[in-house]
């Protein structure tokens, strides 16, 4: 079972992967605000976070960027799941650090089986694909 933190500030989204990775054995926590969620991480690392690129007062990208400044973060790994599908937020994602880019819709089963990838530590940002997922 791992610790994996959920930020989105959609409730649906947030309640969607909630619900399948704690179906799948994990213990979640969800916020949906980047400066709580860089709060929580801080007090007590997760194995994965999953972010959304645009939230409340931080964006999942500062959020990343301050994850891989940290030296209790910056190994986390980082799953950015995101409705910006465009190729340059991509790069730039992986670029600050994110293991993994995936974009919404998404499919749930899928998200789950990257997250345990992620938490497994069989990919890694210097995979060339990483789970990139275009519409």
């Amino acid at each position: 079972m791992a610790r994996i933190i959920v930020v989105d500030d959609h409730e649906i989204v947030g309640a969607i992967l909630s619900e399948t990775l704690i179906d799948a054995g994990h213990s979640v926590g969800w916020l949906s605000d980047g400066e709580q969620a860089l709060a929580a991480m801080k007090r007590r690392p997760p194995h994965l976070a999953i972010l959304d690129q645009n939230m409340p007062n931080i964006s999942g990208r500062d959020v990343l960027r301050a994850m891989r400044s940290d030296a209790n973060l910056v190994m986390t790994p980082v799953m950015m799941l995101t409705a910006i599908s465009g190729e340059e937020d991509e790069r730039i994602s992986y670029y600050e650090g994110a293991d993994c880019y995936m974009t919404k819709p998404f499919d749930p089963q899928e998200v789950l089986f990257w997250a345990e990838e992620l938490i497994a530590k069989k990919i890694t940002r210097t995979s060339p694909l990483g789970c990139a997922t275009h519409p």
